[in-house]
């Protein structure tokens, strides 16, 4: 998710100060990677330099209040309408690993799939735990964010029965590739 976004929609709400944000935004969402407080106040200043967000004057404890813009609010209505990009993480990275491997002699990809599923199996038992715990607890963001969770760890683990599939359909190291002899050519491509 994206951060700044992230904040504006939560000022789009009411005025805050850095670290009620960060409250705000774990409490919301449930975020299994909360915000760092000296992140949320540099975001703020580049969106105060952006026109998105005005700074307050400190009240009586030194806390300063942000409040959102005009221009601010209509960012949160386009982020909101516009469909969540998607980010190189989880299983991309788990799919880039195992190919890497696949191609390289000498590199024991079972072993590879092997520890990626006992590490994607125990983040799943991990996942259902704390999903349960949320329910019960009634706390509809963090359910949400670990349903979706669950959800791409059963996918990924899937994947990975997929992958261990086709590559017992190959010899070993069938799919090696040997190292390009001819060096890669830098600058433009040629025109066609």
């Amino acid at each position: 998710m994206s951060a700044p976004q992230s904040l504006l929609a939560i000022l789009d709400q009411g005025p805050c100060y850095g670290y009620q944000l960060r409250a705000e935004h774990e409490r919301r969402t449930g975020a299994d990677q909360p915000l760092n407080v000296g992140q949320i106040y540099r975001t703020l200043e580049r969106l105060e330099r952006d026109g998105l967000v005005m700074r307050g004057e400190p009240d009586a404890q030194g806390h300063i209040y942000w409040s959102i813009t005009p221009a601010g609010s209509d960012a949160v209505a386009e982020w909101f309408g516009a469909a969540a990009a998607r980010t190189r993480a989880g299983r991309e990275d788990v799919a880039a690993k195992v190919a890497l491997a696949a191609s390289l002699p000498g590199v024991d990809v079972d072993g590879v799939l092997t520890t990626q599923r006992r590490s994607s199996a125990a983040e799943l038992t991990r996942v259902h735990e704390e999903l349960s715990a949320a329910e019960r607890a009634g706390t509809l963001g963090r359910s949400l964010v670990l349903a979706a969770r669950r959800d791409a760890l059963e996918a990924e683990m899937r994947w990975l029965d997929h992958a261990a599939a086709v590559l017992a359909r190959h010899p070993d190291h069938s799919l090696a590739v040997a190292l390009e002899t001819q060096r890669p050519r830098r600058g433009r491509p040629p025109r066609p």
